[in-house]
């Protein structure tokens, strides 16, 4: 395997993973047709190679107090967007931020428990110095959230 090429295997035990990354290697096994020991050794060296950065647990967040969903658009002053990037990614209510193309320089994504606790994200976090503008859109409806995810396999026929 050659830099971050997936054979149809790979692909097939990463689907595996991303629908329940509790799945037994074992099961993983059975569904895909490739003995245990395959696929034991295909899951590690797709864990060294940083392809598989590690497990989590998805959340219902509006279930846990997080209420809101934000995207936030940035216009940060030149020469300026990494340093205000690391400083706004401190705050626990961002879980993405990224340089991009278009009217912004960055895009943020976030959730807030409230208005009261989206207000103070916004007067405390993003009006820091260097930010220029910000735009925030809320969140009316999540039509799909997938926070790791494979595109369509292209094995499939």
């Amino acid at each position: 395997m050659n830099g971050t090429m997936l054979d149809e295997t790979d692909h097939n035990i990463i689907q595996v993973l991303c629908e329940d990354a509790r799945t037994s290697l074992r099961k993983i096994s059975e569904r895909i047709g490739v003995s245990l020991g395959a696929v034991s050794n295909r899951v590690k060296k797709l864990e060294e190679r940083g392809i598989i950065k590690g497990y989590s647990v998805l959340l219902d967040h509006e279930k846990i107090g997080w209420e809101l969903n934000v995207v936030i658009g940035l216009r940060i002053q030149k020469g300026r967007l990494i340093e205000i990037q690391e400083k706004i990614a401190k705050d626990n209510r961002i879980y993405g931020a990224y340089d991009v193309t278009g009217d912004f320089d960055s895009m943020i994504l976030a959730r807030a428990e409230n208005r009261k606790d989206l207000d103070n994200l916004s007067k405390n976090v993003l009006s820091i110095e260097g930010v220029e503008r910000s735009v925030t859109h809320l969140v009316l409806n999540t039509v799909k959230e997938i926070p790791s995810s494979i595109p369509i396999n292209k094995f499939d026929k």
